[in-house]
């Protein structure tokens, strides 16, 4: 497999991985712009945007922009996050001019028709009012405005109700202008393709998008506190946040790999001590989401009312006996989970797509898979309990908790406490 990289005179990136052994490909458009770009009065605008790109353009209906792809056999789907949008298409080998086609249309000449836009409005009315109703949508929704309180990285994706009825379509157009850059874009593709083709395709269908490069976000600050929310649920849904590390940082690698020996699987202390040994809970994991200047690290457990209180304890005691004594054996089974997850990415184009894309966004260049690898081989025991220290130390946890009962303000105190002695 070979990984190509051009950049065009726009700035617009192209970055392609041929796999020959394959008959289909998966291509696609990312965007270095999410809902951390947006202002408080666009709360929501880069997921509806996402949305209406798929609503009519002026060369195709809505109607004709899915009939075209799934005439021959393809799919098209498009996904936001808090630092980018991506549009992206799987299709058989010969469909892939077609597949790109659509992809430049519906972003460089979107039709924003206003009765369109009305109606996907409410749509994402309805997915806002779905989220409510899972709470395990919801509680992460939460821990992230806790963990970073009245800024655009800690707002929800899909903004309010009221944010996504207040957008018309002048203003869609002004949003897609201001972050719709070309260095800050990429066209991506992986599977049967070819890359010339691919560059030169790029060239013509998306030279209206030119630099220079759109404005940074501010800057993340970590802020942590507690929200509690008494809800008629069957269960108390937990969750703690600690300031993790951005996508950049060196020691990144490390901390990953004390995230997997912690709450990673079904090996993980956290599972094995949590659930197996004292049956606190059916759900435990932790995970770490960096970002392009800070990272979250973070907890969930869902529990029964009166087990919460001991789960915290236990939980946060893991975390910290894991800073002392966290093995050889552990390690060396988070470092093997990690590269597997590498190297089965090379079994699909979608995978391996979403794979370079997102290395494009963050680092500017396609990482080697020797380059990581070598990465996540250089983490120690050692190295990895540091970064473990470092996560208790790093401030003040953030913590939300969803449930029934009076006891949530005492389990998140708890938790709270806890992670404050620990540190």
């Amino acid at each position: 497999m070979t990984v190509e990289v051009t950049r065009l005179a726009s700035g617009l990136s192209v970055v392609t991985d041929r796999m020959p052994h394959l008959e289909s490909a998966t291509l696609g458009v990312w965007v270095g712009a999410g809902s951390r770009n947006e202002t408080p009065d666009e709360h929501g605008i880069s997921h509806l945007l996402e949305h209406m790109a798929f609503k009519g353009t002026t060369r195709r209906t809505s109607r004709q922009i899915a009939e075209e792809i799934e005439a021959v056999g393809g799919d098209l789907n498009a996904s936001t996050s808090v630092e980018s949008t991506a549009y992206f298409a799987r299709v058989l080998k010969a469909d892939v001019p077609l597949a790109l086609d659509v992809l430049s249309d519906i972003l460089t000449e979107p039709a924003f028709d206003a009765e369109e836009l009305r109606r996907e409005q409410n749509v994402i009315v309805q997915e806002i009012g779905a989220k409510e109703d899972d709470p395990d949508d919801l509680l992460f929704e939460r821990l992230q405005e806790i963990a970073f309180p009245k800024q655009a990285v800690g707002r929800s994706i899909l903004g309010t109700p009221e944010t996504v009825r207040s957008v018309n379509s002048a203003r869609l157009r002004g949003y897609l202008s201001r972050n719709y850059r070309a260095p800050g874009m990429l066209v991506a593709a992986a599977g049967a393709i070819e890359h010339a083709a691919i560059v030169a395709d790029a060239e013509k269908r998306f030279a209206s998008f030119v630099g220079p490069a759109a404005p940074a976000p501010e800057q993340a600050h970590f802020g942590g506190g507690t929200k509690v929310e008494t809800r008629d649920l069957e269960q108390v849904h937990i969750a703690l946040a600690l300031q993790g590390l951005p996508v950049r940082d060196e020691k990144l690698y490390s901390l990953q790999v004390f995230t997997s020996v912690l709450g990673g699987g079904m090996s993980s202390r956290l599972f094995q001590e949590v659930r197996e040994n004292r049956g606190l809970c059916y759900a435990i994991h932790a995970f770490h989401m960096p970002y392009s200047d800070t990272g979250l690290f973070a907890l969930y457990a869902g529990t029964d009312e009166a087990d919460a209180p001991e789960l915290m304890r236990v939980a946060i005691d893991q975390i910290t006996i894991a800073t002392e004594d966290l093995n050889e054996a552990e390690v060396a089974r988070a470092k093997a989970q990690m590269k597997a997850s590498l190297l089965m990415a090379l079994e699909s184009s979608e995978a391996r797509l979403g794979q370079i894309a997102r290395q494009m966004l963050s680092y500017g260049r396609p990482i080697p898979l020797d380059e990581i690898v070598a990465k996540v081989e250089a983490v120690t025991v050692a190295s990895a309990r540091a970064a473990g220290r470092a996560l208790i130390a790093s401030g003040r946890p953030a913590i939300a908790a969803l449930g029934p009962g009076n006891g949530l303000e005492s389990t998140a105190a708890i938790a709270e406490s806890l992670v404050r002695r620990a540190a």
